[in-house]
């Protein structure tokens, strides 16, 4: 069994905090890996989805489109 903890957390507009939550315009979640950066998942659900990402002092904000491309090109 491994040592490693992890704890997540999230939540949505309908301020739940559980698996299979409803949610109407936003939802987030956010991992937290003992000793190592946190990893921040956002999405606003607007015509064209915005996604913001946070892994400790990096950030990326685009839509969901934008974030294929960036994947495609990685």
């Amino acid at each position: 069994m491994s040592d490693m903890r992890m704890t997540a957390e999230i939540r949505t507009d309908f301020d739940c905090e559980v698996l299979g939550l409803p949610s109407e315009m936003w939802a987030e979640c956010v991992m937290r890996i003992e000793d190592s950066d946190d990893f921040h998942f956002e999405i606003i659900a607007e015509k064209r989805p915005v996604i913001h990402l946070v892994i400790g002092d990096v950030q990326w904000k685009g839509t969901i489109e934008g974030l294929k491309i960036l994947l495609k090109n990685a």
